[in-house]
């Protein structure tokens, strides 16, 4: 029984030993004690230590504590995948380490380092690349008169460009226009395409934000005034913002927050295309487009007697909803991409990758703030990697997985920006195939098994493992 079991063993070693040598990464496998117990020829490569140097020996006397992610699969349990990490100036390595288990007893621990370097250069070959390209965009814009201002707006998801298209067919006419959504969704930046694509493009876009101003001032930023209007006028008068915007578009943000007495000066204008100064005499004549827009719910506001529904239906010629990002999860990634890329050019700070696992967050997060949020938590990523990494500590929240994983990964899929594992491409891959198959034979999962070629315990066990029971 002895030398059975002696020469099994050795057989396992043997297999063990192979295994671990014909891999092209660095493997190293540690005891409970910190031990080295193995150290592959990529290790010795990677980290310039010999393999008969550092046998036996505990690993923290070749490496630092804080440089080593084995030691927290060790003592802490932990499972790291592709974990980005630079150990020395020249060399950047992608991490794997898990804790080896027996009986529930930790007795171990396994590192994986893939040397990346070359891919790093590579990478920020491509950033210099694209930021000359940034530049010479800019360069050929300023010597394009034509340009359509829709095409620079991110996102592919149909609910977006349903929008798109609606705000495109305002363009042409001056029809007053309400736009209509949550704070941060981008209601000025579509006011401006509108304005941009149309034949007012070259005469003032004036934008004056109605919750931003006291009701004492509001009439005569709105309006204008004459000189000596009132204590504290300006001696030569001023114009107003309805003034400004003569010949173009007056951009009303928040106008549920304008003043009532204010409303009922406005739709005197709207009706009458004229109006005064405050304290003058000289009828002024108008010709101007309004897009006004809104975070709140006009109707209710109506019903509680703070808007006025005479104005509102003055206003609401063409309405546009501009809706939230959680419900285009899809354009998060091109947008993240776009905004990393702008932040990256304008504070000169080569980003080398985005996690995954940061990008599940993004996906995962609800957004409250809309693309404003996004654009900020863009922007502090990129200004707290110093070093051009992305880490996980830099975002500002933890989501609580209100995106179920699959829906994640299969967002992740379709931008083509994105890279997974390999096992993630395969997974996702084969549920789908698994989906149709199961699709195809009305859910017959004995038969989906012999078609596809597998036993049915092994069917049952990739529906589990993907998430399909």
């Amino acid at each position: 029984m002895i030398p059975f079991l002696y020469k099994s063993y050795n057989e396992l070693q043997s297999f063990y030993d192979t295994v671990i040598q014909t891999t092209d990464s660095s493997v190293t496998v540690i005891d409970s004690k910190e031990y080295v117990r193995t150290w592959t020829d990529g290790a010795e490569k990677i980290f310039s230590v010999n393999h008969n140097e550092i046998i036996g020996q505990p690993i923290t006397r070749f490496f630092d504590y804080k440089d080593l992610e084995i030691l927290q699969s060790l003592h802490d349990g932990k499972s790291i995948v592709a974990q980005f990490h630079q150990p020395r100036p020249d060399l950047f390595v992608l991490i794997n380490s898990n804790p080896v288990y027996c009986n529930d007893e930790i007795i171990g621990a396994v590192v994986s380092e893939t040397d990346v370097t070359n891919q790093v250069a590579l990478n920020e070959k491509l950033f210099n690349m694209s930021h000359e390209m940034h530049r010479l965009e800019q360069e050929v814009a300023k010597y394009k008169d034509e340009s359509d201002p829709f095409l620079a707006m991110n996102g592919k998801s149909p609910v977006i460009q349903r929008t798109i298209q609606l705000a495109r067919k305002v363009c042409s006419v001056k029809s007053t226009v309400l736009i209509l959504g949550e704070s941060g969704v981008g209601k000025e930046v579509f006011a401006k395409a509108i304005h941009e694509a149309s034949e007012a493009a070259k005469a003032p876009f004036i934008s004056i934000n109605c919750g931003a101003i006291p009701e004492a001032l509001f009439e005569s930023e709105l309006f204008g005034y004459e000189r000596g209007a009132f204590s504290g006028a300006n001696s030569k008068g001023k114009k107003g913002k309805i003034e400004l915007a003569q010949g173009g578009t007056l951009f009303l943000d928040e106008i549920g927050e304008m003043p009532l007495d204010m409303q009922v000066k406005l739709l005197r204008v709207l009706q009458e295309r004229k109006y005064y100064r405050v304290g003058g005499e000289k009828e002024i004549n108008i010709d101007f487009r309004i897009i006004a827009a809104t975070n709140r719910d006009l109707q209710e506001e109506m019903r509680k007697g703070t808007f006025r529904e005479d104005l509102y239906y003055r206003l609401n010629v063409v309405s546009l909803h501009i809706p939230p990002l959680r419900e285009r999860r899809e354009d998060i990634i091109e947008l993240t991409y776009s905004f990393l890329n702008d932040f990256s050019i304008n504070y000169n700070r080569p980003i080398r990758d985005l996690p995954s696992s940061i990008m599940h967050e993004l996906l995962h997060y609800n957004w409250p703030g809309n693309i404003r949020e996004l654009r900020n938590v863009v922007e502090r990523l990129v200004v707290f990697a110093t070093d051009g990494i992305i880490k996980q500590e830099y975002l500002p929240f933890h989501t609580t997985e209100t995106l179920d994983n699959h829906t994640a990964h299969s967002l992740l899929l379709s931008n083509n920006n994105t890279i997974l594992s390999l096992q993630e491409e395969m997974d996702e891959h084969e549920k789908k195939v698994i989906e149709r198959a199961l699709r195809i034979l009305n859910g017959n999962k004995l038969e989906c098994a012999k078609q596809l070629g597998v036993t049915r315990a092994t069917l049952y066990n990739r529906l589990k493992k993907l998430g399909l029971q």
